[in-house]
């Protein structure tokens, strides 16, 4: 399979933590099923265990999926690969996930600091630059990431960036905006944000006269997908990734290109 940007022209189609009825995201189960159902872009976390093992992983603490407790940064990795999603499935290293699935790209939301170091040093080790997006609710971690590299990769916006873009993009000086998202491709954002509905017309129009695409998360019903793509929105993050290609095939936009 031939190398393309990650960013490609819209709408693009992310599987959120990969593709599970049955509770297992982050799974390599979760993933492969989303590739099977040719999803080429997959959406992932990172943190990173007490000896640095880096881990695709959401949640702080082990505890709400799987059948061990504890917080993750302040276990070893052997401790957090003894436990178990949903009682059958390890938590695969971020690593695992690249080698199992070679033409896949990732999203890759670096939910700690410790992450940061671990990721930086993996896209490096094994030559990830064209396959991942490097994503974060914080810039600071984001910009980290992007700073241990030695060459770029796409990067999409934390919640300060977006916010420049939907809150003060009407006042801002166009300089001033595009010096705030200098170094992304993409804001990723939800539909809402503690009540302030963040995608509207006019910041749809705002982010692509900026040369940005917008993704929304996490979309999972038919209408709220059909509905946000005919609002002009570039790509949607949905747990229900069988949903989301149906609605694709359906407007005639599958496989994504």
């Amino acid at each position: 399979m031939g190398r393309v940007a990650f960013l490609h022209s819209a709408p693009m189609a992310f599987a959120h933590r990969g593709f599970s009825r049955d509770g297992l995201e982050n799974t390599l189960t979760a993933f492969r099923a989303a590739w099977d159902l040719g999803f080429t872009h997959l959406e992932t976390d990172v943190r990173a265990t007490h000896d640095g093992a880096l881990v695709a992983f959401h949640d702080e603490r082990l505890d709400r999926v799987t059948d061990r407790s504890g917080a993750v940064a302040q276990l070893d990795w052997a401790s957090v690969a003894a436990a178990r999603i949903g009682a059958a499935e390890r938590v695969p290293l971020f690593a695992e996930l690249a080698e199992d699935l070679p033409d896949a790209y990732f999203n890759v939301d670096v939910k700690s600091a410790e992450a940061v170091a671990p990721l930086a040093e993996l896209i490096e080790w094994m030559g990830l630059h064209e396959r991942v997006l490097v994503t974060s609710f914080s810039d600071a971690r984001r910009r980290a990431v992007l700073a241990r590299l030695s060459r770029p990769v796409e990067s999409s916006s934390g919640v300060e960036s977006a916010g420049a873009v939907r809150l003060l993009g009407a006042p801002l000086p166009g300089a001033l905006l595009r010096r705030a998202v200098r170094d992304i491709g993409a804001l990723q954002v939800p539909e809402y944000f503690r009540g302030l509905r963040v995608v509207t017309p006019p910041f749809l129009a705002r982010a692509h006269r900026l040369g940005l695409q917008v993704h929304v998360w996490t979309v999972n019903e038919a209408g709220d997908m059909n509905r946000l793509l005919d609002l002009g929105v570039d790509g949607l993050l949905t747990d229900r990734a069988d949903v989301l290609r149906s609605v694709l095939e359906a407007r005639g936009t599958w496989p994504p290109r």
